[in-house]
């Protein structure tokens, strides 16, 4: 991968993340706003399934099953055959089409700097919401120390 298309995949992805952090209803008013006389047909029905979460004690060992999270994930095909994906935590089939559709109007050239447009204030949002919460965890982090006491 060159590096060109190694931006555009990270750029991707960055569009792909806001969308599976966004309420479905800002997601489908984008939707709304974007696709106007566009045809848009499911690849494939919306469907609702089980993923395995896998972890790892302290990020390092042996891996194990943590337990299941339930996932939607569309598949859609826009008018010019532009196909979009997206796959989503829970069981929301609407936010993961909407999120699909969205993947495939950022991969055309001729609509992308308007998804990223709409994208950008929900990303501001959630950027401002993340940082409210990690300001609300520090003010109440405990710091724990172990004094030692010098009769060796």
């Amino acid at each position: 991968m060159d590096g060109m298309e190694a931006e555009t995949v990270k750029a991707r992805q960055a569009a792909m993340r806001i969308c599976a952090n966004a309420p479905r209803g800002e997601l489908e008013a984008l939707v709304s706003d974007l696709v106007s006389d566009e045809t848009v047909s499911d690849l494939r029905p919306t469907e609702k399934g089980l993923v395995m979460l896998r972890g790892r004690i302290g990020g390092e060992g042996a891996p194990f099953n943590v337990g299941e999270a339930s996932v939607s994930r569309a598949a859609v095909s826009l008018s010019d055959g532009t196909a979009g994906f997206a796959y989503h935590l829970g069981r929301d089939g609407q936010k993961a089409r909407a999120a699909a559709i969205l993947d495939a109007l950022w991969q055309r050239p001729t609509t992308r700097s308007q998804v990223e447009k709409g994208l950008a204030p929900i990303a501001e949002r959630l950027a401002a919401k993340a940082k409210r919460e990690a300001e609300h965890t520090a003010a109440t982090r405990v710091e724990f120390f172990t004094m030692t006491r010098g009769d060796n």
